[in-house]
């Protein structure tokens, strides 16, 4: 058996960081879009998780912490954001929210 290094983990980042960026280019609703744009800082913080544990060094894991806490705001901000669109234009495709007007 072999052992799981971080070639791996930075693999499976680059992997979520893609079908984040695939989702945020080719959805066309916008709730999808930001559950995308989430998946995409998912895997920077894996990948930077995966480069502090494999250098011995904490410093990554605080980033990744403070990150997580400001990304928890991010999402009470966004889906308030969201429910607000849908709430006022009843759609939530991008092309239906392009004119901001009324």
């Amino acid at each position: 058996m072999s052992q799981v290094g971080l070639h791996h983990y930075l693999v499976v980042s680059a992997l979520l960081f893609s079908i984040g960026l695939l989702g945020v280019i080719i959805r066309r609703n916008v709730l999808v879009i930001y559950l995308s744009l989430e998946l995409m800082l998912n895997a920077a913080n894996l990948a930077l998780v995966a480069f502090s544990r494999f250098n011995n060094n904490l410093n990554g894991q605080l980033i990744v912490f403070f990150i997580i806490t400001v990304a928890a705001s991010e999402v009470a901000v966004g889906l308030a954001l969201i429910v607000a669109l849908y709430r006022k234009r009843q759609t939530t495709h991008v092309e239906d929210l392009a004119t901001m007007r009324n």
